[in-house]
């Protein structure tokens, strides 16, 4: 018997923003695959792809992380494999 599969993913990214007195929230969350748990102390490591060589440097997230840091803020990030990822901002 053959199986035939008409789903179609739909992918989705949302972002959210909060403010509290002088912290402001950044929340960008979308459903795709998730992190692999064994990448995700990682991430925010200059040069740490999951791309194949020539695919990607691996500097966004790096350069990201560093600006939030010299603004005195975080960013964390949330994931669960199969369900998607959450990047916190949190800006003071």
């Amino acid at each position: 018997m053959k199986v035939v599969c008409y789903c179609t993913f739909e992918p989705l990214v949302s972002v959210t923003t909060k403010r509290s007195g002088e912290e402001v929230q950044i929340r960008v969350r979308d459903n795709g695959l998730g992190i692999p748990q064994k990448a995700v102390d990682k991430i925010f490591q200059p040069f740490f792809t999951t791309k194949p060589a020539g695919q990607g440097t691996g500097l966004g997230l790096s350069l990201s992380y560093d600006i939030i840091k010299a603004h005195g803020g975080e960013i964390r990030v949330s994931t669960k494999e199969g369900e998607g990822s959450e990047f916190i901002i949190q800006l003071n």
